[in-house]
C-alpha cells in the first residue's frame, strides 16, 4: 500500500496539523492518497492550492485526492466541484480520527464527498494530538487555533472559528516530553496567540502559560512564534525583563503605520501603541528584536498613510519584516471599499517596504561584529542566534545543539561566524 502523500501550504499551523494528519491517516491505514492543507490568506492562496491540485491530480492520476485546510473550510462546495477533487473536508474534521477512519478503503462509497461543519461551532482545540513537530534543533507547540477578531482585510477567523486554548497543563506536559527528546529550542504558536487563555477557566494570559512554561520545564530556549502587540499582558513584560530563557524576539501583527488606516482595519492599537510597545520591551530587554507584518495598499490609503508605514519601521526599529501587497479577499469588509488603490502603486509600494526591510537588517547585521552569540544549529553549517539571524560557520557544528560563535562579518543576510 502507498503511504498518503501531503502537500501544505500556508502557515506554521497548518505544517503542524499536517503532521497530527499524518499519524491519523497512518493509524487508520489509508493509502494511495493525495492530501492538500490548503491556505486562504489571499487570493492568491487560493488559486495557488487549485493549481497545486490540478497538478498533482496530472501526477497522480488514481489517487484518491482530499483536499482541507483554510480555503476548504471558507468555500467547501468550489472545491467539491473541482474535477480533481475526491473528497472535501473541513478545519476541524481534518483533526479528528474518526474522520480518517471513514476515509479508508473500506468506506469507499459510503462517506460524504464534503465533511465540512461550521467551524464558529467548535469550542475546542486538537493540540493534543501531537506534541510537536519541527527539525532536529526546534520544535512548534499550538497552543491556541482561532481568531474573535474581526479584521476588515482578514478571512481567517471563517477558516479557524473562534479562539480557543490547550490547557497550560497540556502545554506544560508537551514542552517536557520534547525537552527529553532532545529538542533545544519550543515555540509556541497558534492563529492569535495573545488571546490564549481567554476561554480557559480563570482567564489566564499567555505571560502566564510563558512564565509557568519556564518556571516547570528546563527547555533551554523557548520562542513565541507572534503577538498581537496591544494585548501584551503584565506577566508577559516581567518575563521579557527578567527570563534569559524567553527569546529576544518578538513578531508584531502591526499590519500598518497610520491612525485612520488602523481604524478602517479595525485594528485594536494605533501607531503610538507600537513605538510605545518596542520601546517598553526593548527597554526591559536591550538584545530586542522586532519582526512584523505589514500592509501595502489597503483601500484608501495615500501616499501619506503609506510614508507612515514607512517611518514606522524606524520608529519601531523593526528588523525582519514581512511585507503583503493587498489582496482584495472575497467575503471580507475590506473588499467592498470603493477606494482601490491602482496594482501598480500597490506593488510599487510593497517593493519599497521591503528595501526599507532590507536596510534594517544589513544595519542590525552590521551591529553583530564582533559580539558572541550563542547559535542553535539547524544544519552543519548554519544556525540561528537568539534574536533569529541566520550564521553560517565554515566548520561543520553538530545540529541541534547550541554553540558560541563570535561574529567576524555579514554575507547578504546572513552572519558570518568568526
Amino acid at each position: 500500500m502507498t503511504p498518503p502523500r501531503f502537500t501544505t501550504l500556508g502557515c506554521r499551523l497548518n505544517a503542524y496539523e499536517t503532521e497530527a494528519m499524518k499519524r491519523m491517516a497512518e493509524e487508520a491505514g489509508i493509502g494511495d492518497a493525495v492530501i492538500v492543507n490548503t491556505c486562504a490568506v489571499t487570493t492568491e492562496a487560493v488559486a495557488k492550492a487549485r493549481k497545486e491540485i490540478r497538478r498533482l491530480r496530472r501526477e497522480h492520476p488514481d489517487a484518491r485526492l482530499i483536499v482541507t485546510g483554510c480555503a476548504a473550510q471558507i468555500d467547501p462546495d468550489s472545491f467539491a466541484a473541482m474535477a480533481e477533487v475526491d473528497t472535501v473536508i473541513g478545519n476541524s474534521e481534518k483533526m479528528k480520527p474518526e474522520t480518517w477512519a471513514r476515509l479508508t478503503p473500506d468506506f469507499v462509497g459510503q462517506t460524504e464527498r464534503v465533511m465540512v461543519n461550521d467551524i464558529m461551532s467548535v469550542t475546542e482545540t486538537a493540540g493534543h494530538l501531537i506534541d510537536g513537530f519541527g527539525t532536529r534543533s526546534r520544535a512548534y507547540v499550538q497552543v491556541q487555533n482561532g481568531c474573535d477578531h474581526r479584521c476588515t482585510f482578514c478571512i481567517i477567523p471563517y477558516g479557524r472559528g473562534n479562539s480557543r486554548s490547550v490547557p497550560a497543563g497540556v502545554v506544560v506536559d508537551q514542552v517536557k516530553r520534547l525537552v527529553q527528546e532532545g529538542f533545544n529550542e519550543v515555540v509556541l504558536t497558534g492563529v492569535d496567540l495573545t488571546s490564549w487563555g481567554a476561554d480557559l477557566p480563570g482567564q489566564p494570559r499567555l505571560g502566564d502559560l510563558v512564565m509557568r512554561i519556564l518556571r516547570l520545564t528546563d527547555v533551554p530556549r523557548l520562542r513565541i512564534s507572534s503577538i498581537d502587540s496591544i494585548e501584551a499582558d503584565e506577566n508577559l513584560m516581567q518575563a521579557i525583563a527578567t527570563e534569559p530563557r524567553l527569546m529576544p524576539h518578538l513578531h508584531l501583527s502591526l499590519q500598518h503605520g497610520d491612525d485612520l488606516i488602523l481604524k478602517r482595519m479595525k485594528r485594536r492599537h494605533l501607531r503610538d501603541d507600537a513605538i510605545a510597545f518596542c520601546e517598553e520591551a526593548r527597554r526591559l530587554r536591550p538584545e530586542m528584536t522586532f519582526g512584523a507584518d505589514i500592509i501595502a495598499g489597503f483601500p484608501t490609503e495615500t501616499d501619506a498613510h503609506f510614508e507612515n508605514s514607512l517611518k514606522l519601521v524606524e520608529d519601531c526599529d523593526l528588523t525582519w519584516l514581512h511585507v503583503f501587497p493587498y489582496s482584495a479577499r472575497p467575503g471580507t469588509p475590506a473588499a467592498k471599499i470603493p477606494s482601490k488603490v491602482p496594482g501598480a502603486t500597490i506593488k510599487e509600494r510593497a517593493a519599497r517596504l521591503r528595501a526599507t526591510g532590507e536596510v534594517a537588517v544589513t544595519r542590525h547585521l552590521a551591529a553583530q561584529r564582533g559580539v558572541t552569540h550563542r547559535v542553535l544549529m539547524e544544519a552543519p553549517d548554519m544556525g540561528r542566534t537568539e534574536q533569529f539571524a541566520e550564521v553560517t560557520f565554515a566548520r561543520p557544528q553538530p545540529v541541534g545543539q547550541i554553540v558560541s560563535a563570535v561574529i567576524a562579518g555579514e554575507q547578504g543576510n546572513r552572519l558570518l561566524a568568526g
